[in-house]
């Protein structure tokens, strides 16, 4: 238990870290309707883009920005393949993923990992996050306002302030709308095609824009850190979705009830660890957890249904 507690600050670091990319995710699954593949790669992709600028002298915010636009680079190919080619998201998504394999790679130079050394003070100090910040803040060797949980908590309250008036704006409507009802949406007069390449493109810089959080984190890139992002993306979703429906029906809330659902997904598989599991079968887990959080609307509306059935049923029967 004593190291559950001990890791627990760490593990909602990740959690908030990836709870950014989830916000992307979420733009493509729920907004757009569509399960954009691509992030595996633009994951990676933002990492990879921050680490070697950061590493080769770059200031952060600049590396930073540079990631959000080469992951958006990445959600516009996607996008392009699916509105100019026909090819469905889904399999538009998959071939972006498979072609920023060799894209990372080159980024990297043809290396599997690329570091941020870290035991230079200098390099350290720069970093908007770090593993070593937690234990640094935790014994006072840094500000509390250096906590990874206190930096990216309020990165994501900035990022989704900034969604919520977003898609307020008339652009932002129309992509919500072409999400809602394609038929209808182009009916008023909106280029659904343009909407969609914008979500995607707006989706995966967020994804990109975590994966350089994260490598900052990690003080490194690796080619295959983004290797099951959208299953943890999807797992957050759907854990903040099933827990906060009925509490949030903001939008700006709604972002962070997926924020949240990322911070609870880690939260169970430090505690998981905790337990003795081994780290090799924790995508499995993944799988499964996001497995019984899809399954737990469809069951909840079928067992309804059924209800509302048996009521109808005997209302009749008394008449």
């Amino acid at each position: 238990m004593s190291g559950f507690i001990s890791a627990l600050p760490g593990a909602i670091s990740q959690g908030l870290i990836w709870g950014v990319m989830a916000i992307g995710v979420y733009i493509t699954y729920k907004i757009l309707d569509i399960a954009d593949l691509t992030v595996d790669g633009s994951f990676c992709t933002g990492g990879a883009v921050f680490v070697v600028l950061f590493t080769g002298g770059t200031n952060l915010w600049v590396a930073l920005l540079a990631a959000l636009l080469a992951g958006m680079l990445a959600g516009l190919v996607t996008g392009l393949l699916h509105t100019l080619c026909g090819i469905p998201a889904i399999l538009a998504g998959i071939l972006t993923q498979l072609g920023l394999w060799s894209v990372n790679m080159a980024i990297m130079g043809m290396k599997a990992t690329v570091a941020i050394n870290v035991t230079t003070p200098e390099l350290l100090d720069k970093l908007l996050v770090s593993l070593r910040f937690v234990k640094d803040a935790a014994t006072g060797a840094r500000p509390f306002y250096r906590h990874p949980i206190i930096v990216v908590g309020l990165f994501t309250a900035v990022l989704i302030a900034l969604l919520y008036w977003f898609f307020g704006t008339e652009l932002g409507c129309s992509l919500r709308a072409t999400g809602s009802n394609r038929n209808m949406a182009r009916a008023q007069g909106i280029n659904t095609d343009h909407a969609t390449v914008l979500g995607l493109v707006l989706s995966n810089g967020l994804v990109a824009l975590s994966g350089a959080l994260l490598a900052q984190y990690n003080s490194a890139s690796e080619i295959n850190m983004g290797r099951g992002a959208i299953v943890i993306g999807l797992a957050a979703v759907i854990i903040g979705e099933v827990i906060f429906a009925r509490l949030f029906h903001n939008f700006a809330l709604k972002l962070a009830a997926v924020s949240i659902g990322a911070i609870l997904y880690y939260i169970v598989l430090q505690a998981v660890l905790a337990m003795g599991l081994n780290a090799n079968y924790l995508k499995l887990l993944s799988a499964l957890v996001v497995a019984v959080f899809l399954s737990i609307p469809y069951w909840k509306g079928k067992y309804t249904h059924v209800k509302v059935n048996a009521a109808a049923a005997g209302g009749t029967d008394h008449a």
